[in-house]
């Protein structure tokens, strides 16, 4: 059943997952390049605790809507990052999303799904997690940037990305597909896409230079700059800053892009200007969480619903 409203790029609401026993994923570090090995301290849970509280403080108070969930068990290390096992759409559907670690499967939560569908409305939940068992993955909007206004989605290929799956995933959503490889200066390849990549209604942040294929790179740029937003181009440090992970928002006093404290020091001053033309900055010290390998985008699931 379609609910189609008209499409916002720039999400109003996002839904946020508040840890209480936060700690670095072993599992996750293999192909996440950004992840910590250093411990993060005996109070790394309480500091990781209040840096998602003041985050969702901070938004609420720029006029973003937040739904704000508990996970007080801790079953899966990156509880905190929410956007990689759903994904929400202009049309009333919710997309429950194959995960590459298994220990971030038990994220998946029943209650956050009734959560949705009771503050929104949804028409259909599609089930995809199964792929799991095939060795498919598509972590939801870690993996796949999706530009809801002009319907293109782009996704770097990884390990957390099956590029079959990923094709269907666009089928399924009326969505044109648009691949490529990203690595970084040691070849290692770009973990997911929201980090060197990010689109939002007036800003687009993209560390161009991690595609390496000249073809691919001018493909995806072009395509970009065809949508007709300000481009911000990122160095690899600043991406490795977190710099590209970035969520722009829709406020009560119009658009807000959202990221880290790391991030927004990573950024020159003319990028910063070139941002502030259009769009707000609001930042926020997640640094503790930062040593799991996300950042702020990583933990804002944007809801594009339609309200009830």
């Amino acid at each position: 059943m379609s609910l189609l409203s008209e499409p916002a790029l720039s999400p109003g609401h996002v839904l946020m997952v508040r840890p209480h026993r936060f700690r670095v994923n072993p599992d996750t570090a293999a192909d996440n390049a950004f992840q910590l090995d250093q411990p993060t301290g005996d109070d790394a849970a309480e500091r990781a605790y209040q840096e998602s509280t003041r985050l969702a403080e901070a938004l609420t108070a720029a006029g973003v809507g937040v739904s704000l969930i508990e996970d007080e068990l801790g079953l899966s290390p990156d509880s905190v990052f929410p956007n990689n096992w759903f994904t929400t759409h202009p049309d009333g559907r919710v997309v429950l999303c194959p995960m590459f670690a298994p220990n971030r499967r038990q994220e998946r939560r029943d209650d956050v799904v009734s959560h949705l569908c009771t503050k929104f409305r949804v028409g259909e939940v599609l089930d995809l997690s199964a792929a799991e068992d095939r060795g498919q993955f598509l972590e939801g909007t870690g993996s796949v940037v999706i530009d809801h206004e002009r319907g293109l989605a782009y996704a770097c290929r990884s390990n957390r990305l099956s590029p079959g799956l990923f094709r269907k995933y666009c089928r399924l959503l009326g969505l044109e597909p648009v691949l490529f490889e990203g690595t970084d200066s040691s070849g290692i390849p770009v973990f997911h896409t929201n980090i060197m990549l990010s689109v939002g209604q007036n800003v687009v942040l993209i560390g161009s230079e991690l595609i390496r294929d000249r073809l691919q790179r001018e493909r995806l740029v072009g395509s970009l700059r065809d949508s007709g937003r300000t481009i911000v181009e990122l160095t690899e440090d600043q991406v490795t800053r977190f710099a590209g992970n970035a969520l722009e928002l829709t406020g009560a006093d119009g658009p807000v892009l959202a990221m880290s404290d790391t991030a927004l020091s990573a950024l020159r001053s003319d990028q910063m200007e070139a941002i502030s033309r259009t769009t707000g900055i609001l930042s926020a010290d997640v640094s503790t969480i930062e040593t799991s390998g996300g950042s702020v985008r990583c933990m804002l699931a944007g809801i594009h619903l339609p309200p009830r």
